[in-house]
């Protein structure tokens, strides 16, 4: 897409992911782009860029307003802001029933944790003004409904919930409580998951916002 004098920049603040993207890279023989370890919401960046493109990222930035606004520093006068980022848990099945699962057993004051976190993001109102006040214009969004493949098999999904999203919170959150019933909430998990099976593993529906906006 960039062509023969375009350039990529790819930047994340895990050291294996990058290099897993390195290696990606060499093996599709892409000289156009290279990768740094870096935090995108502090990293100096040079506004030598046409575009700013993440995916499923800047919901956990901590200060989203000084976060916004460091991307923008990247690109250059007329450039784009691209994001993906989730819209509600209502909206997710893929987290809104494994939660329920996992809140039927545990307290429900826990997973309600507030702060950065993948759902941060999904209220339109408020990141139009975080985006604005970080000095984006012309802001955009479109809906964005799609699969998302949760695991080979039930088990596996289980235990990919219980590892991550808000399942996985509530049962952090719980501690004790949540080891003693970890047996019959991972059984419980896998039953429901067993209904999304697909020839590719189980499936379920997803719901993200692509926001755009304009230097």
């Amino acid at each position: 897409m960039v062509g023969e004098r375009g350039s990529v920049l790819g930047v994340d603040s895990a050291v294996p992911l990058i290099e897993l993207a390195r290696v990606d890279a060499a093996n599709a023989k892409s000289r156009h782009v290279r990768f740094e370890v870096a935090d995108a919401q502090t990293h100096s960046f040079e506004p030598n860029f046409d575009i700013c493109f993440a995916r499923f990222g800047t919901m956990f930035f901590q200060s989203p307003v000084a976060g916004m606004q460091n991307l923008r520093t990247a690109v250059r006068r007329g450039g784009r802001l691209v994001i993906l980022v989730w819209r509600t848990i209502a909206d997710n099945d893929w987290v809104r029933l494994p939660k329920e699962v996992t809140s039927r057993h545990l307290a429900q004051e826990h997973g309600q944790s507030g702060g950065p976190g993948p759902f941060s993001m999904a209220n339109r109102d408020i990141v139009h003004e975080v985006l604005e006040k970080a000095g984006w214009s012309n802001v955009a969004f479109e809906r964005v409904d799609a699969p998302v493949l949760l695991g080979a098999t039930a088990a596996e999904a289980a235990e990919f919930q219980l590892q991550l999203g808000p399942a996985g919170e509530v049962v952090r959150e719980a501690g004790a409580a949540a080891d003693a019933k970890r047996a019959i909430i991972t059984e419980e998990l896998t039953t429901l998951l067993e209904k999304f099976v697909r020839p590719e593993g189980i499936v379920m529906s997803s719901s993200s916002w692509c926001i755009s906006a304009r230097t």
